[in-house]
């Protein structure tokens, strides 16, 4: 979700589509859509089929690995959210951002 410097929607778009098991996300090309739709905030969101909502290390890494990059554009990543199921969690409700 694309978000402007109030944090309104800009623009929802799905940028990835994985496996049962694994997705491979690319910074740049997450990084070139924020560019795209001239977004100042970013909120991540991606499934969990196992049902479970914890987050892996990779949803970890790649959390600090767009937070990182998108900073340098004056992005900041407001949320990434996990969902499985009916559940959530939210990386910045549990301190994870």
């Amino acid at each position: 979700m694309y978000l402007d410097a109030r944090q309104a929607l800009i623009a929802f778009e799905e940028l990835f589509r994985g496996t049962l098991t694994q997705t491979s996300v690319y910074p740049r090309e997450v990084m070139r859509r924020c560019l795209d739709h001239g977004a100042a905030a970013l909120i991540v969101a991606h499934n969990h089929p196992s049902g479970s909502v914890e987050p892996s290390r990779s949803d970890e890494l790649l959390t600090q690995a767009l937070t990182t990059a998108l900073a340098m554009m004056d992005v900041r990543v407001v949320d990434h959210i996990i969902v499985a199921g009916a559940k959530s969690l939210s990386f910045a409700q549990q301190g994870l951002l």
